[in-house]
């Protein structure tokens, strides 16, 4: 397992050109949604949403708020990864009842971390949440490339679009909801020639050190 997951992410890289004609798997896209189920978030929170994109004049008009990257009306499919603008009580409330509910507890047996994520989370102010909502985002998107390279998927992580651009044309602000990243996923092109290209890290040795 250890050469493979390291063999899978030597493979992958931020594919700039797609087969337009590759179809995402059904099963594979479900795993994903599974993957991203699964991702580690602060206090098991998990402020994220995803939209699929699939509409054609949706993908052409996110391309346009994307500086034209060819890659979103190329790829098999598109993924915008959302986080919520606020974590009101009634959020955390409907975390902790979930928590509660899924681990068979008493009220009493939870009532210290109800306290402590009304105290911790629901007193900070709304641009406080909504960074830290953001950084979650990170975590997710890390935790789907890894996934599609082991699935041999290729995917490109976007930064590169105009946000409030996007949260107005899916209409996100209405719903709570605020887009941060989108990731792109398929096959690479036959003639992508930045596949050929040798992958540029430095040195393990410079990146840790133990004290």
């Amino acid at each position: 397992m250890n050469d493979q997951l390291i063999d899978a992410l030597e493979w992958r890289y931020a594919t700039k050109k797609y087969d337009s004609a590759f179809e995402l798997d059904p099963k594979d896209k479900a795993t994903l949604e599974q993957v991203l189920q699964l991702t580690p978030s602060s206090y098991g929170l998990q402020p994220l949403h995803y939209i699929w994109l699939e509409d054609q004049k949706l993908l052409e008009q996110t391309k346009n708020l994307a500086w034209n990257q060819q890659q979103i009306t190329e790829a098999a499919a598109v993924l915008v990864l959302c986080t919520l603008t606020t974590l009101n009580s009634t959020y955390l409330n409907a975390h902790i009842d979930l928590t509660r509910d899924t681990r068979s507890m008493q009220e009493e047996q939870i009532q210290g971390f109800r306290a402590h994520l009304h105290t911790a989370v629901a007193t900070k102010p709304d641009h406080e949440i909504r960074l830290w909502n953001d950084k979650q985002a990170y975590i997710a998107l890390g935790q789907l490339l890894t996934a599609c390279a082991l699935l041999k998927l290729d995917a490109t992580p976007m930064e590169g679009f105009d946000p409030n651009a996007l949260d107005e044309l899916l209409a996100l602000e209405e719903k709570g909801l605020h887009s941060v990243l989108i990731c792109t996923i398929g096959k690479r092109a036959e003639n992508d020639r930045y596949q050929h290209l040798k992958k540029v890290r430095r040195p393990i040795k410079s990146l840790f050190t133990t004290r």
